[in-house]
Parts: C-alpha cells; structure tokens; sequence
C-alpha cells in the first residue's frame, strides 16, 4: 500500500477522498451514514469548514471543500472529527474491534474552472457509476439534493463559497448550471472512473500544476506531471511502500 503525504497549500479547493479499512462495506447501512453526515455538519459548525459538495457510500467518502481561509487545521481536524467519531460510534454499538478506515485520506488540490465542475460532476456521479441510482438526486446522502434545494436551516453546503468559485452571481443560476452539467454528462455516459481524482497531488492545467510545485518547495521532490485520459494534467508522486497499520478511528493525521 502507498501512503500520500498530505501538504497545507492556502487557497486551493481539495478533493478529499477516504477509504474504509480494506475497503470493507462498513458503512452499507443508512443510520451509519446518516451520522458520518451529521459529523459533516458538526465539522461545518465546529471548525468552519467550507464545504462544496460531498457524498457518503457503503466503503468510501468523497468530499470537495474550499481550503480558502480558516487556517492550516480546518481540514485535518475536520476529518479527524467525522472519521473518528463515526467509526466509534459504530464500533462501540457494534462490539466491533479494529481499524475502520484506511490509515490516510488522500487530498488533491483542484484547479478553478472546469477541472473544479468536472470534479464537482464526478463526485455527484459515484453512485450512477455503481449501478445503485440511475440520478444523483436519488442517493439522500450527498451535496446533490442540497445543491439543488437549498436549506435555510442545518445546512452543509456552503452556498457563497460555490457562488464564488464557480462564479454565479446567485443561487438560481448555479442550480440551474448544476443540473444542467449533470443532465449532459448523464446524456454523454460520462461513467468511466477517473483514477486521478483519487490519487494525484494536484490536478489541472500545466500552469496550475507548475505553481503547485513551486508551492511545495523542496517537498515537490519525487514528483512529476502526467496528462490524463481526459486532457488535463496531474501531478503524481512515486508511490513508496509503507508498513504502518490502519487504525480504530483517526487521532494522528498530519497536515505536513
């Protein structure tokens, strides 16, 4: 198994993506579900953190938040919050023992524009992908439905950040823009699984790619820059073995 170190870069959108232990179906039932995304929205409260879309299966999480502001610890704390909290509780009601989640999520910086809408797209198709829906409306647990129908009251979604990145002047238009992206690439059969929203440091243009880089200073040693299948750029890193074990639930993620 590889281990992808993690880096603060101030600014940048992050695709999060995180694994349970072995990729077992420990969350195939909805009550579990439902408390990761109830976490979700403590993390929101909690910490601030600004999230633009999200969605929970039965083995795996994908969440898309706006690392802008807040601080180095939003994420990382973040994620220590829902992950840990939602693996105690269900071990604890299940007389479950062991690890719960893979060792690390893994995050990759996102550029603006139509890298982000693909992403956003991406994640909103996971269950479509599947087989399990046939509509991302049809999956209750994620950021489709809230992003389609906003909520005035325990709301996870953070409305003024995806305006602002996805530069739409009020909430009609990026319903109507949102629908509109889903509706096509659902017309288009854009199923295909996509592994480098789930393994690349960086994705992007070869500009965005070059000032990550510089970003990272002498931690960007090791990594390279690759094209995509679908005409982008990603930055990669050599994938090394490591021997540490997964664990119950999180308390040592690093943000390096």
């Amino acid at each position: 198994m590889a281990r992808a170190k993690r880096h603060y870069l101030p600014g940048h959108v992050w695709h999060i993506t995180h694994r349970c232990h072995k990729k077992e179906f420990l969350l195939k039932f909805a009550r579990d579900r439902c408390r990761w995304v109830e976490w979700l929205f403590e993390a929101r409260k909690r910490y601030g953190l600004k999230i633009l879309n999200y969605i929970v299966t039965s083995n795996h999480i994908h969440l898309l938040v706006d690392g802008g502001g807040g601080g180095r610890h939003v994420i990382p704390d973040s994620i220590k919050l829902i992950a840990g909290r939602t693996a105690q509780e269900l071990n604890q009601r299940k007389k479950r023992k062991g690890a719960f989640w893979e060792d690390r999520y893994h995050a990759t910086a996102v550029q603006q524009g139509d890298h982000l809408i693909k992403c956003l797209i991406y994640i909103d198709l996971n269950m479509v992908r599947t087989g399990i829906v046939n509509h991302p409306s049809e999956w209750e647990f994620s950021g489709y439905n809230e992003i389609q129908n906003p909520r005035q009251r325990y709301r996870i979604i953070d409305y003024e950040s995806m305006k602002n990145l996805f530069g739409f002047s009020d909430l009609n238009h990026m319903k109507e823009f949102h629908q509109k992206w889903i509706n096509e690439a659902l017309k288009n059969d854009r199923l295909k699984r996509e592994n480098h929203w789930t393994q690349s440091v960086a994705l992007g243009d070869k500009e965005f790619l070059q000032s990550v880089k510089e970003s990272l200073n002498h931690h960007a040693h090791g990594r390279f820059v690759e094209s995509t299948d679908s005409g982008s750029f990603q930055l990669r890193e050599a994938q090394t073995s490591y021997g540490l074990k997964s664990f119950e639930y999180p308390n040592t993620f690093v943000w390096s």
